[in-house]
């Protein structure tokens, strides 16, 4: 089974490690099979499973229902769960929403922010609820951000980013995850943190990549965003099938084959 030391030696080793969005038993059951290294119940289910226009409308409950799908159907990835939109607002809010999605079977908490978030960092940490903390496009910000834009782009951006990361490692947190920054500046994090980095648009030197499930099928409605490949249709999954699919995007970010250039920002 992945756990955070194996993340933690993939790093040392300079291994790089995979992680999908699931949040059914069947997909879980596959990507086991294809030995997917993490798995990250998103509230990114908030559009691909329930049909919303964002994440926003997510719910703990909801979280809790498919992290526990995920839990009894997959004993090899490590589980990450995100706090929904205006679950972690005050301490005792966090911490008891944290212990219901872990009681459903996460292993790591995920949250979005920057150092404002330093003493929920630390306080979980201190309950024996590891963080994983994500920078960058933040989903549930899109309403400040005005849209879903690349973050990190000139010099007070990337230094605010920078530190941000450094500031919640050091409150405790487990793992970060940078989404649509520019690659110089997510590899700079990643080589800055003792802490595994996961990347999703931001570049190959982060120490593992997330993509959400439904896109990397080609399943992407509308514009797709230049991060994402479909490994579904791709010439080199020789059965054609979705296992196959895993399978080849483990072994893709593995070797080093992607992310490449085309899926990156400058």
């Amino acid at each position: 089974m992945t756990t955070l030391s194996t993340l933690n030696k993939f790093k040392k080793d300079g291994t790089k490690f995979t992680c999908l969005t699931c949040y059914d038993s069947m997909f879980a059951r596959m990507m086991e099979k294809a030995e997917i290294d993490t798995i990250l119940i998103g509230d990114s289910l908030g559009m691909v499973v329930q049909g919303h226009d964002s994440t926003l409308p997510v719910t703990v409950n909801d979280m809790a229902y498919h992290t526990a799908n995920i839990a009894r159907s997959n004993k090899h990835a490590l589980i990450l769960a995100d706090l929904p939109f205006m679950s972690y607002v005050t301490l005792p809010e966090a911490v008891a929403n944290s212990r219901t999605l872990m009681q459903a079977g996460a292993h790591v908490i995920k949250i979005e922010g920057g150092s404002e978030l330093c003493e929920l960092v630390t306080a979980l940490a201190q309950a024996g609820t590891p963080t994983c903390v994500h920078l960058g496009l933040t989903p549930q910000s899109v309403n400040v951000f005005g849209g879903y834009k690349i973050q990190g782009r000139g010099d007070e951006a990337a230094d605010k980013l920078l530190a941000d990361a450094k500031a919640v490692v050091d409150a405790g947190a487990a793992l970060l995850v940078l989404e649509c920054v520019p690659a110089a500046l997510a590899k700079a994090v990643t080589e800055a943190v003792a802490v595994p980095v996961i990347g999703i648009g931001a570049g190959a030197n982060t120490d593992g990549q997330v993509l959400v499930m439904h896109d990397m099928l080609g399943m992407a409605h509308g514009r797709v965003p230049r991060f994402i490949h479909d490994f579904l249709t791709d010439e080199r999954n020789s059965t054609h099938s979705i296992e196959g699919a895993f399978a080849l995007y483990q072994h893709s970010v593995r070797e080093g084959s992607f992310p490449n250039e085309q899926h990156q920002f400058s």
